[in-house]
């Protein structure tokens, strides 16, 4: 049985890797642009270089999974076509492709690796007193914003968005903004319109435009909201919803064709948020689902529920954000020095996960 896995994010190995090991004999083939396993969940500390984010594949990927460096350009009839012109033939697919960011021109989009590498370089060549703009008021946004503040005190820096923290509770949100003004960030809340003049070094000072007609002179602006999804299944023929998340049934394969398993922030989970802790469960049961199908066993339907978000404040500070089980928020949350270890022993706990394919997850109500 020849196996192809696009995108070795969280929820591509751990569903190489937990195949790998229910069924010995698959020819398991992982496809990635980089050969590097990267914790996308810590690329706001390789943006303010204060930890290390990516592991070599050879050191995340069971032994026996071939790792083909490579990106996906078209998913065929049992075939994948990649841009170098090569294909692979398969029995069964998984794509986890992921998420990606669509920033505004003159912005470094920071929800990728390529852009988190770029931001890194430019914040280097960024003498003190340089003026960082951070947009986004999600997750992504504020533990960027509070992580470059903590290690890079002598700049300024600058959070814009409509909303801070927004998928958290009221007091959580609260805590948010008491941590981000401790660390200095001026917090302005409105929508970005438009960066002028690049935005960032190597073109010279840029000037951030809001909706509101205000103008902010920038040295560094920084996209943090992630928005879409690679067009690799609506270009391959296989149906997507208005957001280009491919439509999966409930044992997460491709309603379009069942050899096909979307699992990650690509697929059109209902009630799914994109995070690590939605991708985990995703990888590890459509591998369960592939393992019992091969074995002749009835496949059971995917089942998942939430029970917080974790926030970095800096690498002496954290939220934690308890959840119900459909993933709408409680009142309770636990943040200081306590939850910032709690957030990185998380970060670690995902990891050894995806490597070693143990992972267990708490399912929806029935």
């Amino acid at each position: 049985m020849k196996v192809v896995v696009v995108g070795a994010g969280y929820a591509g190995t751990i569903a190489a890797n937990r195949l790998a090991r229910k069924v010995p004999g698959a020819e398991i083939t992982m496809v990635n642009p980089r050969p590097e396993f990267v914790e996308r969940v810590r690329l706001h500390q390789h943006i303010a270089a204060s930890g290390a984010v990516a592991t070599p594949l050879t050191r995340m990927l069971g032994d026996g999974i071939r790792v083909h460096q490579g990106t996906a350009d078209k998913i065929g009839d049992g075939t994948v076509t990649l841009t170098d012109g090569e294909s692979l033939d398969f029995d069964h697919l998984f794509l986890a492709v992921g998420s990606t960011v669509v920033p505004l021109l003159g912005s470094i989009p920071i929800g990728t690796w390529e852009g988190a590498e770029q931001a890194r370089e430019a914040l280097t060549r960024l003498p003190d007193g340089s003026r960082v703009t951070v947009v986004g008021g999600g997750l992504t946004g504020i533990e960027t914003a509070a992580e470059i503040a903590g290690s890079r005190p002598a700049l300024s820096i600058r959070l814009v968005a409509q909303a801070i923290a927004p998928s958290l509770s009221a007091g959580a949100r609260a805590r948010v903004r008491t941590a981000l003004d401790r660390f200095g960030v001026d917090v302005v809340t409105d929508t970005v319109t438009e960066v002028a003049d690049g935005g960032g070094p190597e073109n010279g000072k840029g000037v951030v435009r809001l909706s509101s007609g205000a103008e902010l002179d920038t040295d560094l602006t920084l996209w943090g909201i992630a928005a879409s999804v690679p067009d690799l299944a609506a270009r391959s023929g296989l149906e997507v919803n208005a957001e280009g998340r491919a439509l999966v049934d409930e044992f997460l394969r491709s309603v379009s064709d069942p050899r096909i398993f979307v699992i990650g922030d690509c697929a059109a989970v209902p009630g799914a948020r994109l995070s690590c802790a939605t991708a985990m469960p995703q990888g590890a049961h459509a591998a369960d689902t592939l393992a019992r199908i091969v074995k002749g066993r009835t496949p059971e339907p995917y089942s998942m529920s939430y029970v917080g978000q974790a926030v970095s404040l800096g690498r002496r500070d954290g939220l934690l954000q308890v959840s119900r089980r459909d993933d709408t928020v409680r009142r309770l949350y636990v943040s200081g020095r306590a939850a910032a270890l709690v957030k990185e022993g998380v970060c670690r706990v995902v990891k050894y996960g995806a490597r070693t394919a143990n992972y267990a997850w708490l399912p929806g109500k029935k």
